[in-house]
């Protein structure tokens, strides 16, 4: 019998299993010990910046949580900002409803600095520093969301999330003082 090639069947030799040489395998491994060597400093950077953005996108969705709850309920949510313990939460003011008020609370990454600008408005102790609704004591910075949609006058117009040498992030509040949104390159536009 011949094969397709012109070869007797039993002239073909079996050919021995293919395998790497130890030093094939040196080889490979220095490469990859330098590749990672050179890429490690970079991807530490990377993740880095990565816990800053994150926090700043997890505050920005508690602004637009906020704002929703405050317009459903028809009951002002205050977010407070504790700059000092690195904490931010969420609550319905209270003695506007019976029912629990859902507190939030979340601890920013032990890297990452929140800032917070002064309000607008005229800062009193009733209206910026609020104690008699926030867990934690008093003196921390708030963003009051009205059941009419309208961010309170006394709420800080930023939020400036920095960690190291990552450029820093900016919640901006808008001009039309409805809501915040990310303004990465803290750009002075029309909107805020």
């Amino acid at each position: 019998m011949r094969l397709a090639t012109g070869h007797p069947k039993n002239s073909v030799k079996a050919r021995p299993p293919a395998a790497f040489t130890m030093v094939e395998l040196v080889v490979v491994m220095t490469i990859m010990a330098v590749v990672i060597g050179v890429a490690a400093p970079n991807l530490k950077a990377f993740m880095r910046g990565r816990s800053q953005e994150d926090e700043a996108r997890r505050f920005l969705s508690l602004t637009r949580y906020g704002s929703s709850r405050a317009e459903t309920e028809g009951v002002p949510v205050d977010l407070w900002i504790n700059v000092r313990q690195g904490t931010y939460g969420m609550a319905a003011c209270r003695g506007y409803t019976e029912t629990k008020t859902n507190n939030a609370t979340f601890t920013v990454d032990k890297d990452v600095e929140i800032q917070v600008s002064q309000p607008r408005g005229i800062l009193t102790q009733s209206n910026f520093w609020t104690p008699f609704n926030l867990p934690r004591g008093g003196g921390m910075a708030t963003i009051r969301f009205q059941p009419d949609g309208f961010i309170s006058d006394f709420s800080p117009q930023y939020v400036k999330f920095t960690q190291g040498q990552v450029p820093e992030i900016w919640i901006m509040e808008y001009s039309n003082h409805m809501r915040y949104d990310i303004d990465l390159n803290h750009r002075k536009s029309g909107r805020f």
